[in-house]
């Protein structure tokens, strides 16, 4: 039976491990296919595909952009995958990972200030993205011994969004805008776990207008209800269902982001494929 897992990270962005580590642990676990969809960056492309054919596993080329949802003012992740034209992605993550660089660097500062930790400290596991992530501060202070978990006490205290004293927060681009881009370049647009960020209804708001090819059913921290209504809706609007782990290592969030912990089938793999191809017969 073919299975494996759209949704996983590494150190490109908040993942913990290396591009060429979370391929081998999916091929070890059995995985036929897998898809690297780090946070508003390609920089996996070119190197997971020469790593796919050495371990002899099929890597869908992903990214997962961060976007925000204006009328509901909450945050948004929709998941590109076989991007065309990816170029055409370039500049939309350059603006998210500038955004993102500012507010990591200055939430960092504030940190420094009351922990005696390094900045190189830090960068020693944010150098791989480019971009400070909470996680890669945590890690820090995990190391120094001022906390023995990554999403414990200490982060609430430094990063809940109400009261985190160390939380700085940056604009996201509107998810119309991030829509728009990735049907520009012939990508595939899902909307990811959309429990997670209670954005079921700008999922029926989205599918009504026709701007999106397939939401993530298949979720670790997606709610039965959920998933429930979500796969109604596939149904009736004929959206593809994709599914994963959301896997970022240690990083994780949940006990079950394990890579595999959530899979989906051949189905899947070729309704993907199938939508990538009538994009691309679209543009001839």
């Amino acid at each position: 039976m073919v299975k494996g897992d759209l949704h996983c990270h590494t150190k490109l962005s908040d993942g913990s491990e290396g591009i060429e580590n979370v391929i081998a642990l999916a091929k070890r676990i059995g995985l036929d296919f897998i898809s690297l969809t780090d946070h508003d960056t390609m920089a996996s492309f070119s190197r997971s595909k020469i790593l796919a054919e050495r371990y002899g596993i099929n890597v869908i080329p992903g990214v997962e952009f961060s976007a925000y949802d204006e009328l509901r003012n909450r945050k948004v992740h929709i998941l590109c995958y076989l991007p065309l034209k990816p170029d055409r992605l370039e500049g939309l993550c350059i603006r998210a990972n500038e955004s993102r660089k500012k507010a990591g660097n200055e939430m960092a500062k504030l940190v420094m200030k009351k922990y005696p930790i390094t900045a190189e400290a830090i960068t020693k596991y944010s150098a791989s993205s480019n971009c400070i992530y909470k996680q890669h501060i945590i890690r820090a202070l995990f190391d120094a011994g001022y906390t023995t978990s990554i999403y414990g006490g200490l982060f609430r205290e430094l990063f809940s969004r109400k009261t985190g004293s160390c939380l700085v927060a940056y604009r996201y681009p509107d998810v119309y805008e991030v829509l728009d881009s990735i049907h520009e370049a012939g990508g595939v647009a899902v909307m990811a776990h959309p429990s997670v960020y209670n954005s079921m209804e700008l999922l029926k708001e989205l599918t009504e207008q026709s701007l999106l090819d397939g939401v993530e059913i298949h979720h670790p921290r997606n709610t039965p209800e959920d998933q429930a209504v979500c796969l109604e809706l596939a149904k009736e609007q004929n959206l593809l269902i994709t599914g994963g782990s959301d896997f970022h290592g240690m990083y994780s969030s949940t006990d079950r982001s394990y890579i595999g912990s959530e899979t989906v089938g051949r189905e899947a793999l070729d309704q993907l494929f199938t939508r990538s191809n009538q994009y691309k017969e679209r543009t001839k």
